[in-house]
């Protein structure tokens, strides 16, 4: 069950009912985990209005996990604008939705977003990866003293191949710093990942999760065991994304492989743009909500481009 709160925004003090339980492998493997884009006005400015359409449209496809990462482009918020994105997410969520913010990517932001965190209660943050200008050990430590200073174990993002090793992975988990793992290395055959087996072999399965959509999910769930999957798509069509789920779960792969194809077409064009921008505007594409403009330092879609997605984006919500 969510735990009410109050928090004091720019708009004066402000309620939430969100999850706020720790985060168990059970509450992990009960839904797919929506990384929404986040909705911005003509002018930029985070829409409180226009969040609450998406994770509104979201859950009620049965979907109660959210994460804010990549697609909302944490890694880009202006520090003066962390608290109102937090408490944006918090006061749009019901009761039974997990919702997990970013931090980081780089050192200096993420401890500073400590303090405006303290003053939400989110059981876990994911702690945005940065392969540039960072070394394994230097990673480790800013890992922990990051957990540390917050208080709560974290999600690990492991987005590039080695970029920690399976010990060191195995170590943080062991000292309780990590809540569960992303896991989102790109392959072109996810089914030969030697380190996804090292991973698997250093922490328990039931807290991994495949973070590359509907595609490679069958696999990484069938083949290596994980618990289950993250989705952009999902916010176009959380229903039919979740009946894959548990398709999968039931270990009726050919149903969910007759789903995983109809997410394809839009996946392909996201593989084919770029990701972030693709679901950005399919999301407003298939009319669910106004996502505005995006974010410096990423380009918006060719006019031809928004057709294409929109159209993609549409066929795609008939499924919802």
């Amino acid at each position: 069950m969510g735990r009410a709160g109050t928090v004091a925004t720019n708009q004066g003090l402000e309620e939430y009912t969100m999850w706020t339980m720790p985060v168990t492998p059970e509450k992990l493997s009960s839904s797919v985990i929506a990384v929404p884009p986040m909705a911005r006005n003509e002018k930029g400015v985070i829409c409180k209005a226009n969040n609450a359409k998406i994770i509104q449209a979201i859950e009620a496809g049965g979907v109660h996990i959210f994460l804010y990462g990549g697609n909302a482009v944490f890694y880009h918020i202006r520090p003066s604008e962390y608290a109102d994105a937090l408490a944006v997410i918090a006061e749009c969520a019901s009761a039974s939705s997990l919702m997990i913010p970013s931090v980081g990517p780089t050192y200096g932001v993420m401890m500073d977003q400590v303090a405006p965190l303290r003053e939400f209660n989110f059981p876990t943050v994911m702690i945005l990866p940065q392969k540039e200008i960072a070394d394994e050990a230097g990673i480790a430590t800013g890992v922990r003293r990051f957990a540390e200073a917050y208080g709560k174990p974290v999600v690990l993002y492991l987005k590039h191949d080695r970029w920690l090793s399976p010990e060191t992975v195995g170590k943080l988990h062991r000292d309780g710093l990590i809540s569960w793992i992303k896991y989102a290395v790109v392959l072109d055959k996810p089914e030969h990942d030697p380190y996804l087996r090292e991973v698997l072999d250093a922490v328990p399965s039931n807290i991994v999760i495949s973070g590359i959509g509907e595609q490679p999910a069958i696999i990484h769930m069938r083949d290596f065991g994980v618990a289950g999957y993250t989705s952009g798509c999902v916010c176009v069509a959380p229903k039919l994304s979740m009946d894959m789920l548990r398709a999968i779960q039931a270990k009726d792969y050919a149903k969910a492989e007759s789903i995983r194809e109809i997410f394809r077409p839009l996946e392909d064009l996201r593989n084919g743009i770029q990701p972030i921008r693709v679901l950005h505007h399919a999301v407003a594409g298939a009319g669910i909500a106004t996502t505005g403009p995006m974010q410096p330092l990423l380009g918006e879609l060719t006019p031809d481009q928004q057709k294409l997605v929109e159209a993609a984006a549409r066929e795609l919500r008939t499924h919802a």
